[in-house]
């Protein structure tokens, strides 16, 4: 799950070495990937209207589901 959000993230932005990720997996099995970007690159990980971040939300829990388990992406600022 980490792997695709990174690819996606680094692929939108100018300074790819400024992402961020991390995976934490909650008591109830979720499993919380966090993403943190430059502060520039911001508006181009959500995108206009959240639309770049709904995106990636949907495919995470696209694969996510395929595995049998529960995704939620956290764009933190």
């Amino acid at each position: 799950m980490k792997e695709l959000i990174e690819f996606i993230a680094k692929a939108l932005v100018d300074n790819p070495d400024a992402i961020a990720i991390s995976e934490e997996v909650a008591a109830d099995g979720t499993i919380l990937v966090k993403l943190a970007a430059a502060q520039s690159d911001m508006g181009r990980i959500i995108g206009k209207q959240g639309r770049t971040a709904k995106a990636m939300r949907t495919l995470l829990n696209a694969k996510a589901t395929r595995e049998s388990k529960r995704a939620v992406l956290q764009i933190l600022e």
